[in-house]
């Protein structure tokens, strides 16, 4: 999760988040130079004393600053349409979870395991323990497998919401009467937060989400209890 003072992207913890942060670095260090080249250029012009009252054309220069920009763009653009393709690709998903978005909680359903259910709701800044986080804790966390690949279906019951999680580089929009999917690989055990980051009303925003990753046998422990 995001602390003090932490001016860069979360901790990846799934491969699809890796390569964002990849592509981030990637497109900030191609801004980064294309800045201190026009920065330097104009800084030097207030130095130029140079005049020629007869040009009226560069025909090599215009050549150069046309094509060398599409050139760079394409630099960013293929590997953001490689992006785009790896974040919808579903490779058979060992486990499918549901979520539905309400005002101002989630449901989740685990259909593959005599469909338990249940509801999330944030946990009041009163009632939080010692070790809580405010704003961010909820009453039932998500558990799921690690090293497993998860497919996740995104719906809502009321208005648009989105299922956010940043570490694990997932952003669903949940639309009524519409189903979306996505999937990631979560690849460390451990606790991940995340929000709804849709517009979808004045409280959006303390409609956390919390994933519990835990190993396979101690996730096989948790369906067992809860099926029984």
């Amino acid at each position: 999760m995001s602390t003090w003072a932490n001016l860069g992207l979360q901790d990846s913890a799934s491969p699809l988040m890796e390569q964002l942060i990849f592509f981030h670095d990637h497109a900030l260090l191609i801004l980064v130079m294309i800045t201190v080249l026009v920065g330097y250029l104009m800084f030097m012009l207030f130095f130029n004393n140079y005049v020629n009252r007869f040009l009226l054309h560069g025909q090599l220069i215009e050549m150069i600053w046309t094509i060398l920009p599409a050139i760079i763009l394409l630099f960013i653009a293929l590997p953001s349409l490689r992006l785009l393709y790896l974040l919808d690709e579903i490779n058979e998903p060992s486990v499918t979870l549901k979520s539905i978005g309400h005002q101002w909680y989630w449901s989740y359903e685990y259909s593959d395991f005599n469909n338990i259910e249940f509801d999330s709701y944030m946990i009041p800044t009163n009632e939080l323990t010692t070790d809580g986080f405010r704003l961010l804790d909820v009453d039932n966390r998500v558990i799921l497998p690690m090293n497993s690949q998860t497919r996740i279906l995104v719906t809502a019951a009321d208005v648009i919401h989105s299922w956010t999680v940043p570490a694990l580089g997932v952003k669903v929009d949940g639309t009524p009467g519409r189903l979306n999917q996505t999937n990631f690989f979560i690849n460390r055990p451990g606790l991940f937060y995340g929000q709804c980051s849709e517009i979808c009303g004045a409280n959006h925003s303390f409609m956390p989400i919390v994933i519990e990753s835990v190993p396979v046998n101690h996730f096989i422990k948790w369906i067992s209890s809860n099926n029984s």
